[in-house]
């Protein structure tokens, strides 16, 4: 981790301040997601899910959003999300299918 708080791409240790952000829904994947051990699927699926909606891909050292860190960035990023929590949740089963499904092949 960078001295501002900025990785590579989503940390999965900052799953659990990002509980607030939305409603009850969101809240409720959130603290599921976060009971559930670093390599569980659930969490691969979490962080890409966050790595698409923040665009960490994109995200440069020098940037205006890595300068204030990752938390900042998914805070906002989720803010900033027009669509529904309904719609964040399918876009993480969405994401989940796709990590099992990746795991499945490397077996």
């Amino acid at each position: 981790m960078s001295p501002h708080g900025t990785d590579l791409l989503f940390p999965p240790h900052i799953i659990p301040v990002l509980c607030d952000v939305r409603g009850p829904s969101w809240q409720a994947l959130v603290k599921q997601v976060t009971t559930a051990d670093e390599t569980s699927v659930a969490q691969l699926a979490f962080v890409l899910l966050m790595v698409r909606l923040n665009n960490c891909a994109r995200c440069k050292p020098d940037t205006y959003r890595a300068l204030h860190g990752c938390e900042r960035c998914a805070k906002q990023a989720l803010r900033r999300y027009r669509g529904s929590d309904q719609e964040l949740l399918e876009m993480y089963q969405t994401a989940r299918t796709e990590v099992e499904q990746y795991l499945q092949k490397k077996v």
